[in-house]
């Protein structure tokens, strides 16, 4: 175990040095000079030279990456270009916004569909089965935001039920709740597709395993069968899942928090870029990817103590 859990924490580490590699490399590629854009056609050629210095861009490409994580290891993110305030302080402050909205998203998605793929699976075949399977794909087919727009439209405007935009009331717990409603449906809803679709795959190939036999023919009720047995089981590809659809909740979470004008890390990372406030850009990609490898190394974990196998197979 100790061995497994190494080599996932080295893959979670060469990810995160990845994806900043690439993520420096597209602020290279964008057209236009960062600091004629983020400075305005009045700046001077000493303004533009002060601030390509101020954010590094006027060191080589191995020099800056190298030199941004040196800074990561120590903990020092940068400052942001216009208030030069520490970015870890910005980030710390959007990014509870964000995993409450995440969390409650995937929390929505597992409570509907954990429940949708056993009960497909233990109807195999009949108007039920079918029914949730065109639900499941339907859900999987339509993106997050077109979710979300319709979503304000109906539950906001229309109805008036829900709040539309903002995160609420700093303290009022029940406000937030309710402001956090809309958008974790926006962003889960799909993912209930998903899981239902592989809870079904898996617990349908559990059900035809021996010890399945054995349990009905020693008279076992059937949903003890499902639930406790066969779910103990079908629920492992669900784990590595999870861990992938943590990352995708975040990528789903900024269409969320724009559409809403809630705070979070997407919405401040898509102003950031706006205004080619790098530092905030890097800091919030930086922080989005990390969450992302640990989620998957947590799952990746959970499933090898759940399933030995997979640890043996090194």
């Amino acid at each position: 175990m100790w061995l497994y859990t190494l080599q996932r924490l080295g893959l979670a580490v060469l990810i995160v040095c990845l994806a900043l590699l690439i993520l420096l490399s597209a602020i290279h590629m964008v057209p236009g000079d960062p600091a004629g854009i983020a400075l305005g056609p009045r700046a001077t050629p000493e303004m533009r030279e002060a601030f390509k210095a101020k954010m590094g861009l006027d060191k080589p490409f191995v020099i800056q990456y190298v030199t941004f994580l040196g800074n990561v290891v120590t903990g020092d993110l940068g400052s942001d270009v216009w208030s030069n305030r520490p970015v870890s302080r910005i980030i710390g402050e959007q990014l509870p916004h964000t995993l409450a909205l995440t969390f409650m998203g995937l929390g929505w998605a597992v409570l509907i569909g954990i429940p949708m793929g056993c009960f497909s699976a233990v109807n195999r075949n009949s108007w039920l089965d079918k029914l949730t399977g065109v639900l499941s794909v339907a859900v999987i087919a339509i993106p997050s935001f077109v979710v979300a727009l319709y979503a304000l439209l109906l539950f906001a405007v229309e109805l008036r039920w829900l709040p539309a935009i903002g995160a609420g009331e700093p303290g009022d717990l029940w406000d937030q709740f309710r402001h956090l409603i809309l958008p974790s449906i926006a962003v889960g809803l799909g993912w209930v597709g998903y899981l239902a679709r592989i809870v079904r795959a898996s617990m349908l190939e559990i059900m035809g395993e021996n010890f399945i036999r054995m349990a009905r023919a020693y008279g076992l009720p059937k949903a003890r069968i499902t639930y406790v047995y066969a779910l103990k089981l079908g629920i492992l590809p669900t784990v590595a899942l999870l861990g992938v659809g943590i990352g995708a909740l975040l990528s789903g979470a900024v269409f969320a928090e724009i559409i809403f004008a809630r705070p979070g890390i997407g919405k401040m990372v898509y102003d950031a870029v706006q205004t080619r406030n790098y530092p905030i850009v890097m800091g919030g990609v930086l922080v989005t990817t990390v969450l992302f490898a640990m989620a998957t190394l947590i799952a990746d974990l959970i499933t090898a103590t759940l399933d030995p196998r997979v640890r043996q197979s090194l």
